[in-house]
């Protein structure tokens, strides 16, 4: 994967992320206390500073009650 392809992804998740947290109506540091992860890390990831784990995207998905797939399909 070339490096744009892999920053536009990273903001692709990013913007799903804001979008189901903040639908689910909570801040990032309520939802960083309840993934067990900090508030800055979270914003990170909504960015697309960060590059989120399988292991983090499964947890964000059971923590939006949404499949894992759906940060990767339209």
């Amino acid at each position: 994967m070339q490096e744009n392809e892999l920053a536009k992804l990273k903001k692709e998740i990013g913007i799903l992320v804001r979008f189901h947290r903040k639908k689910k109506k909570v801040s990032q540091f309520k939802m960083g206390l309840e993934v067990n992860m900090s508030a800055n890390q979270v914003g990170r990831i909504e960015r697309g500073e960060s590059n989120p784990t399988v292991e983090t995207l499964f947890l964000f998905a059971n923590y939006f009650s949404i499949n894992i797939r759906d940060f990767f399909t339209s």
